[in-house]
Parts: structure tokens; sequence; C-alpha cells
């Protein structure tokens, strides 16, 4: 699933490409995945029954007729914020990816499309299409009336990860009992970490994924936000990690799995101690770490 670096790297290259270009054209090919104000919570596309049928979307909530003004991120979800007020947030779940090759260029994949937008500059010329692909549909796309809906939205989430502090981190998860990972993937805590980077943060932070939130000190605390962010930066740094299929708007691969020390490496040598890695399930995920460099706690324990 693209975390806060690809999904960084997404926006920027979106950025280059989109911003100042009008929509001047929509197709919408699975309704399904859209969601707007009028629709049950999450869209139709998350119902199991429908009590009624799909409204037809209004394709000036998509944005049509509008100059995109901003492409904006918090976390993992993207937006698209027009000259009208209206914004599109796109979340790209485990397999969405939004692409705009420009004027003439191929799509990569031209399966599974389903949304499909016409973008023209300012001098009227073709900027190409900006296209919403999502093979496995965990991702989605929410039309909103205005930037203050989605300020809301973002606001129901926690601090972006490229800016987390420890205080944050310890105000929002430090009275919990649950797993330090655990806190690390609620997008309440802290938006934008998910599986790869909450193992690789607590690695470079020496703090067991298993660990109560409730027991680490002040210090941990900053210790723990100190070393996303830096991990974060990083990875945006190197275009974020393509482990199968994620590319940026441009269909460019990013380079950061080369920063990973343990996620996905269990039984493999650790790159710090040469000690075996161990694997394991926290929060329903698989989760890597060193025993030696990331010692497992005890009540009572000081470290």
């Amino acid at each position: 699933m693209p975390e806060l670096p690809e999904v960084e790297t997404v926006r920027r290259s979106l950025e280059s490409r989109v911003l100042g270009c009008t929509v001047s054209g929509v197709i919408v090919r699975r309704r399904d995945v859209i969601a707007t104000p009028d629709d049950p919570p999450g869209g139709f596309g998350r119902q199991r029954r429908l009590t009624r049928a799909p409204k037809r979307v209004e394709k000036a909530d998509l944005l049509l007729g509008d100059t995109i003004e901003g492409v904006l991120r918090h976390g993992k979800q993207l937006a698209l914020a027009g000259n009208s007020e209206r914004a599109v947030l796109i979340h790209l779940g485990m397999t969405g990816e939004v692409m705009a090759p420009g004027p003439g260029a191929r799509l990569r994949a031209a399966d599974h499309l389903h949304v499909l937008w016409t973008l023209r500059r300012g001098d009227g010329a073709s900027a190409g299409r900006m296209v919403f692909r999502d093979p496995r549909r965990f991702g989605g796309i929410w039309t909103l009336p205005d930037r203050g809906a989605l300020d809301r939205r973002w606001a129901e989430l926690g601090p972006d990860g490229l800016a987390v502090t420890g205080q944050q981190l310890r105000e929002r998860a430090g009275g919990s009992a649950r797993a330090i990972k655990a806190s690390l993937l609620d997008q309440r805590v802290v938006a934008g970490v998910g599986n790869i980077y909450a193992d690789e943060g607590l690695f470079r932070a020496g703090i067991h994924p298993e660990a109560r939130a409730g027991d680490l000190t002040s210090q941990e605390w900053d210790r723990v936000a100190r070393e996303l962010r830096t991990l974060l930066c990083e990875a945006v740094e190197l275009r974020g990690s393509t482990l199968r299929d994620y590319r940026d708007a441009g269909g460019f691969a990013g380079d950061a799995a080369r920063l990973h020390r343990v996620y996905g490496r269990g039984g493999e040598a650790c790159v710090s101690c040469g000690n075996s890695l161990a694997s394991g399930t926290v929060a329903q995920r698989t989760t890597v770490w060193c025993p030696l460099c990331q010692p497992e706690r005890y009540p009572g324990s000081v470290d």
C-alpha cells in the first residue's frame, strides 16, 4: 500500500503536470469508486447491500470546468483543489494510481481505468489526461463541495508524518496499552505511516514493535518521532518504495527500497549487528525486527 513517501512523490509529480490546467472533460467508468456527500458512509462501493441505486455523479463535482489550483496531501491522502472551491480527495488504497503521462503519451496500463480527466493548459493546448486506476478497488475518490469540507476530513487524522513531534505522538498514543507499532499504524495518531515505515522507523529508534505505547518515555517518543521524520524525508527524496506496482504520476518507479533494513527481511542478518531478524504479526500485519537492536521489554524494566 502506498504510504506517505509514495503519495508525496505522486503529489509532486502530479503537481508539475496538472497545476494550472483546466478540466475540459470527465469520464466515469466505475461509479462505485466515487463517494459523494449524498452517498452512504464510505460510498456505494463499500456497501454489502444497496438500499437505493446510486445517483449519477455530477461531473462538475469532479472538477469539470475548474482550473486546478492545488495538489495537496495529508498523510496518505491526495486532494485536487479547483478554482470553484470544490475539491476531489483521492485515497490510493493498496493498488491505486493517479497517472498523468502528458499529451500523446501511452498509459503504462490501460486496464482498470475508473475515472479519466481531460486537461487543457491556459493557452488552450492539450495537457493530456489524468486517470485514476485501481485494480483491486480498495482506494477511492471523494467529491467535496469546498475546501472547508476537506479541512474537516483531514482534521480527523493525526499530524502529518513529515512534521510529527514526540509530544504529539505521546499525547495521542502515550496512554495506550496497545503495541507501539499498532499506534503508529493508526492514522489518527500519525498520518501517513504504514507497515513499511513503521517497521523501519522503530528499528532506527531501537524500539521493539510490541512495546506498550504507554510504557515509552518522553525521550523515547522524541526519538521515534525524529527517526520517523528523517526516514520519511529520505524516502521522499528517493521517490518512494517500489516493491511491486507503485509508480509516480509519470509512470516512474521509486528507489527508497534501498533504505529498508528490516521490512520484508525476516530471518536475514541484521545490517547493524548481524543477528537473525525476527518476524511475527503485530496489529494483524507482518512485522520484522532485530531482537538485539530492539530488545523486548518486560513490566517494570528500565532502559
